[in-house]
């Protein structure tokens, strides 16, 4: 598809709910600590699998006609068949779709699809994901995604509006649920989703109890807090974690001892580097106040500024060239390829992780792309911006060779391909766009390609002299002209 014919929507008329209200856990603590099984098996399915002798001795038992035929996969959740197949999608595809482990299962069917029972707000959103991702793939429903999404926002204010005391976990998931909306299905320009995160980070602030719903939840926002800033060039919300703050959240009920150990489910192996990325996503706001300050002559301001700048740069630099992931004591990483140290043991979970190695690899050669081109300003001929662009789109390519989790790669790809100059770089980039946007099947993904494009275009048609001068901001102009604001997650 052409740039030129990225389709752009139009903006959803209502208003960001304001997020001021009264939270109350207590009253729901009974429903957050049930939980339901799975819903990627069959809910009503009476038969249990017996070992082959006791078969040959025991009559085999016949399920009820009644559970086995006439009820619906999901008929708890609506009666409309419409309805019922959006949250098979959301089950069976999406939440698939968007988590690094669930080998005990998917923490969106585990924590966020139970708090659908009690909140309407959090039914139509994930009714407004599922429905938008078929359209995006050409599968029409007789009830479309925006109406959804309208009736989760008008939910949500009412909710909120309502002065009663609410499950602070409903209305961070409805919200969670939202914010996914806008980053992954939604088309053309929006502005919405900083007023989402900046409610959520609200009425986390306003109960500080820890439930695995919770902290999955304050994890997803954290992950986009982040994401956002680095796409939007804004400040994060969040105040950033210290070294080593972030431990893993595994899925509920994860083997404490497993190759995944370290693997988080939103994250990946990034936990480690996600405060640096936190620093990171903070510093062309910092440059920007520093440049500021210098137009208007303010000499104390630029002093004060200059130092937090330059200190705070080297720093990350540094960390990032520290930077290694957390690995199982019996799997060590040889020229970016894992190992097992063990004589002759098998981790049938290597090829995930070796996947999700890549994965964080991009980040991290991302992360040196974004610091040099857009921070420190540096051509994009220059040997450390091309090093680490391709670096970044070869990890890029592996995650997806290895058909494992693609979900948080979108940022980190983005940020080489810009910088991609050579037809090498350039193949590897279109490769992985191909084949993440052939997986996911998101709107965000085929616009960034789209907007890859352009840049390229536009880079093609500078002589070499004007080029090597290209500001680290086309991107963003390319994004301006187009009506288009892309959030990488």
């Amino acid at each position: 598809m052409e740039p030129s014919q990225i389709p752009t929507g139009t903006d959803d008329d209502l208003a960001s709910p304001s997020y001021e209200t009264e939270v109350d856990d207590g009253e729901y603590e009974s429903q957050e600590i049930v939980r339901r099984p799975s819903y990627t098996s069959s809910v009503f399915s009476l038969r249990r699998s017996r070992s082959p002798d006791l078969a040959m001795i025991a009559p085999r038992p016949v399920g009820s006609p009644t559970l086995e035929f006439c009820i619906p996969a999901f008929s708890e959740f609506s009666d409309r068949p419409n309805r019922r197949a959006l949250v098979d999608h959301f089950c069976n595809v999406l939440s698939h779709l968007i988590v690094f482990r669930e080998e005990s299962g998917n923490p969106f069917q585990q924590l966020v699809l139970p708090l659908s029972h009690n909140s309407s707000p959090v039914m139509n959103a994930i009714y407004a994901l599922a429905s938008a991702h078929l359209e995006y793939r050409g599968v029409q429903n007789t009830e479309k995604s925006l109406y959804f999404h309208n009736q989760a926002i008008q939910g949500l204010a009412r909710v909120i509006e309502n002065q009663k005391k609410v499950n602070k976990n409903e209305l961070l998931a409805a919200i969670m649920l939202l914010v996914y909306y806008e980053v992954l299905v939604q088309r053309g320009k929006t502005n919405i989703i900083d007023g989402h995160l900046k409610g959520a980070f609200a009425i986390m602030c306003l109960n500080q109890e820890f439930t695995p719903a919770s902290l999955f939840l304050e994890r997803a926002f954290g992950f986009y807090d982040v994401i956002t800033a680095l796409s939007l060039g804004t400040p994060p919300l969040s105040t950033a974690p210290s070294a080593g703050g972030l431990l893993p959240v595994p899925p509920l009920d994860a083997p404490p001892a497993s190759p995944l150990t370290g693997v988080d489910t939103l994250l990946g192996m990034a936990t480690t580097l996600w405060p640096i990325m936190h620093r990171l996503s903070n510093l062309l706001f910092t440059k920007k106040e520093l440049e500021d300050a210098q137009q208007k002559n303010q000499v104390s301001k630029v002093a004060v500024l200059r130092t937090e700048f330059e200190t705070t740069s080297q720093a990350i630099e540094a960390a990032l060239t520290q930077w290694k992931p957390c690995l199982p004591s019996n799997i060590a990483i040889r020229d970016d390829v894992l190992v097992v140290s063990g004589a002759g043991e098998e981790i049938p979970e290597i090829p995930r992780l070796q996947s999700i190695l890549h994965n964080a690899l991009a980040y991290r050669h991302s992360a040196f792309v974004y610091l040099y081109r857009t921070i420190y300003g540096f051509s994009p001929k220059h040997s450390m911006v091309q090093k680490h662009a391709h670096a970044a789109l070869h990890h890029c390519v592996e995650t997806t060779a290895a058909r494992g989790p693609m979900g948080a790669l979108l940022w980190p790809l983005f940020a080489a391909a810009c910088e991609a100059i050579s037809p090498e770089d350039r193949e590897l980039a279109k490769k992985a766009f191909s084949e993440i946007e052939q997986r996911q099947g998101m709107t965000n993904i085929q616009e960034a390609w789209g907007i890859i494009r352009e840049v390229w275009r536009r880079i093609d048609c500078l002589e070499d002299g004007a080029a090597t001068g290209t500001g680290p901001d086309l991107w963003r102009s390319v994004c301006a002209e187009m009506g288009v604001t892309i959030v990488f997650g």
